[in-house]
């Protein structure tokens, strides 16, 4: 009876020759007195630890589409810009206040200045974002690349088209930053993934 409901949730790497772990053991009954009331939920609940597509050609994909890029860049940086910007307006509002005058008087100084640098920052920073994904998604399926090099070409890229309007020195110096920066992020993420248990 025990072999019916054994069931093994390890395999064997066949390098190593240890054990990975690819299944994760769901219990519903592990917080009552007898954990074994009902055995057959080793069979049931024995989920496998990697994530399930609906489709097979997503699981063949290990990057975001150019729409998902295009969603989350302009998002983030939207977003990113729009908080820096209040909290530099803010800053800003209440530096400006001057003595003698009401709290109602100097909430909306603040509010207001921090609506204002918000929202021109927030889209400013979206703006790059939509850039940096529209310009990484093509470099990426131009070249078939979708490592490092591209992610840093398309900061190149970004900062040199966000400034063009400006001459072309603004525009290479913009572009040096926008490369720094996106080798930086890059670099960030993998020690993240490298060294922070997530």
């Amino acid at each position: 009876m025990a072999d019916l409901y054994s069931h093994s949730s390890s395999s064997t790497h066949p390098d190593s020759g240890e054990d990975r772990r690819t299944h994760r053991v769901y219990n519903p009954y592990e917080s009552f007195q007898n954990p074994h009331a009902m055995p057959v939920h080793q069979l049931i609940y024995d989920l496998p630890s990697s994530p399930e597509f609906l489709f097979q050609e997503e699981s063949t994909s290990h990057r975001r589409s150019w729409g998902h890029n295009l969603s989350f860049y302009a998002g983030i940086g939207y977003l990113s810009g729009a908080t820096a910007g209040a909290a530099k307006g803010s800053l800003a509002g209440i530096r400006a206040a001057e003595s003698g005058e009401s709290v109602k008087l100097r909430v909306n100084r603040v509010l207001n200045s921090s609506g204002q640098v918000g929202r021109r920052m927030g889209n400013s920073m979206g703006v790059l974002g939509l850039i940096f994904a529209g310009l990484e998604s093509g470099i990426s399926v131009a070249t078939g690349d979708e490592g490092v090099m591209s992610t840093v070409v398309a900061g190149l890229g970004t900062g040199a088209v966000y400034k063009a309007a400006s001459g072309p020195r603004s525009a290479a110096v913009a572009g040096a930053i926008g490369g720094l920066a996106a080798g930086i992020a890059v670099a960030g993420k993998h020690v993240v993934k490298r060294y922070v248990p997530i």
